[in-house]
């Protein structure tokens, strides 16, 4: 029972904490560990902890659900035109920062080459949570698509410093030759890869013809596969965390049922797992060992971060013309996080025999990246003139939709329309609706009463969400090549008076149809019925 109760008050606190960091501009991650370090051996409540193989395979949970969310919250329109840049950063950079840093070791600090170079490939990633928690408590909005680079790019980086790592624990071992060692490498990226475009779509399929009949079940089933989807390649000598990243990718830009609810459900399951993880590395380390590490933890964290960084990032950008100023800024934001930390204990786990302390040397490394940087980077990005406050700063009419039980609706004045010519203040509409924006070319031209309704406006409208409990349910059925129904209209469709076909998926549009609207092969109809059941059906015709 007293575990219980130490685990529900560090909850708490990491709940409260993190507010605190938010406002500062400290990533969160700092003060989880800070925590852990104040609840262990060394801090206020003397817990010893010092189980690496518990920790490693707790940590290891932990990032398949981060790295899996990580790839299912990617935008990937947005992060389509910085694909190339990110994925050369992620891959090519990753190895450029792990040889450099392992140069580093070797002659400065004279460190033995085995040691030195899994020093590297441990520190070669970056930590997507930590350069965003400071990016989103200052809404920084940056310039050239930066966001979305640094996202991809640190969502995607930690699959091939695992890569390294595991590699370089062959090597240390003496289980593997060169040939071995770079079939590991392929067989790695390979086997993971194509599981996770299989699961993906196997996945994505299964969804458009089956609905969960129990509220709820989808967020387990959600569960279930991120957990395949790291399981499955690993158990057949593939990366599960590139599998995990790039299944959550394929999930999240595609057309899932109650996505809004999966993200919501997400992003309180990865913040606690956060909790979870950064809190037990900091529970793991014992401060009284750090002293001894600091000035050779502290020469690899400068070199790291003015040296090796923007040379592997300028050397991966520059030939894609990328902007300097984008570059130094993408070069200052590589804090170094979590994931460096868990595959330290990894390799502690596996018996690599360094003669150096392995992780508290990348403990130490980690918090200084991000104390430094991560304090840092909100006002170097400002200096570098890359922040755009009209990017981030107002919110999107979407972002309050998930707040808020309102919608907004998007009404077209076609030619003829009723509305065609009158005021504002002539049109009747229905109650609890308003009118607050009119697009003409672009532009907002609502003045007022006043104000005249043409023909090619957009009229956007506010109204009272839908409540779930109301008692509607929704049908799909599906145009097959063959279907009778083709070239009809959808006046002539319905086969009861209680059914309405209120919206046509075609490809990739979405159509709100009249009695006139032609049916098409391929068209999936979604039709309301007046019951009491709340799921979703499918049905092909």
């Amino acid at each position: 029972m007293s575990y219980l109760l130490v685990c529900t008050i560090v909850i708490f606190l990491c709940v409260l904490v993190s507010g605190l960091t938010h406002k500062i501009g400290v990533p969160v991650l700092l003060a989880f560990i800070v925590l852990g370090m104040l609840f262990g051996e060394n801090g206020i409540f003397h817990i010893a902890f010092d189980n690496y193989f518990l920790s490693e395979q707790i940590c290891t949970i932990a990032l398949i659900f981060i790295m899996f969310y990580g790839g299912f919250g990617t935008n990937w329109t947005q992060a389509k035109p910085v694909a190339v840049q990110a994925s050369i950063l992620a891959s090519f950079g990753v190895v450029l920062t792990a040889g450099l840093t392992g140069a580093v070791c070797i002659l400065f600090l004279k460190m033995p080459v085995m040691d030195s170079l899994l020093l590297g490939a441990i520190l070669s990633s970056t930590d997507a949570a930590s350069v965003f928690s400071v990016l989103r408590s200052k809404k920084l909005g940056l310039r050239e698509n930066t966001a979305s680079l640094l996202e991809v790019e640190s969502g995607s980086n930690d699959p091939f410093a695992y890569m390294l790592t595991v590699i370089l624990l062959s090597v240390a071992g003496g289980q593997a030759s060169g040939a071995m060692l770079a079939w590991m490498a392929v067989k790695q990226l390979l086997v993971g890869a194509i599981c996770s475009v299989v699961i993906a779509l196997l996945i994505r399929k299964l969804l458009k013809r089956y609905s969960f009949p129990i509220p709820g079940f989808d967020m387990a089933f959600f569960i279930g596969v991120a957990l395949l989807s790291y399981a499955l390649p690993t158990a057949i000598g593939g990366n599960g965390y590139l599998s995990a990243y790039i299944v959550g990718i394929v999930l999240g830009n595609s057309p899932l049922r109650k996505k809004k609810s999966l993200v919501h459900f997400f992003d309180g399951f990865t913040s606690l797992m956060q909790m979870l993880i950064f809190f037990l590395l900091g529970l793991l380390a014992t401060p009284s060992h750090i002293p001894k590490i600091l000035i050779s933890s502290s020469i690899i964290a400068l070199l790291l971060t003015f040296v090796v960084r923007p040379l592997a990032v300028f050397v991966c950008l520059t030939p894609l013309r990328c902007s300097f100023r984008q570059q130094l800024l993408v070069s200052f934001a590589g804090l170094r996080g979590a994931a460096s930390i868990v595959f330290a204990i990894m390799a502690t786990v596996q018996g690599a025999q360094t003669s150096n302390d392995l992780f508290h040397t990348v403990f130490c490394i980690v918090l200084l990246s991000i104390t430094f940087q991560g304090s840092l980077l909100a006002p170097v990005a400002r200096w570098l003139g890359m922040c755009d406050q009209s990017i981030d700063d107002a919110k999107s009419f979407s972002d309050y939709t998930d707040q808020v039980k309102l919608y907004f609706i998007d009404l077209h004045i076609y030619e003829g329309h009723p509305w065609q010519g009158k005021a504002l203040r002539d049109v009747s509409l229905p109650p609890n609706m308003l009118v607050v924006m009119l697009l003409r070319g672009g532009e907002n031209v609502l003045q007022g009463g006043d104000t005249l309704f043409c023909s090619n406006d957009s009229v956007i409208l506010s109204a009272p969400a839908y409540q779930e409990d109301m008692g509607l349910e929704l049908q799909e059925q599906h145009i097959e090549k063959n279907s009778s129904w083709i070239g009809k209209s959808i006046a002539m469709f319905s086969p009861r008076k209680e059914e309405l076909v209120v919206m046509i998926l075609r490809g990739e549009q979405t159509i709100v149809p009249n009695g006139d609207t032609q049916i098409e092969a391929d068209d999936i109809l979604v039709i309301s019925n007046k019951t009491e059941t709340h799921h979703l059906k499918s049905e092909h015709i």
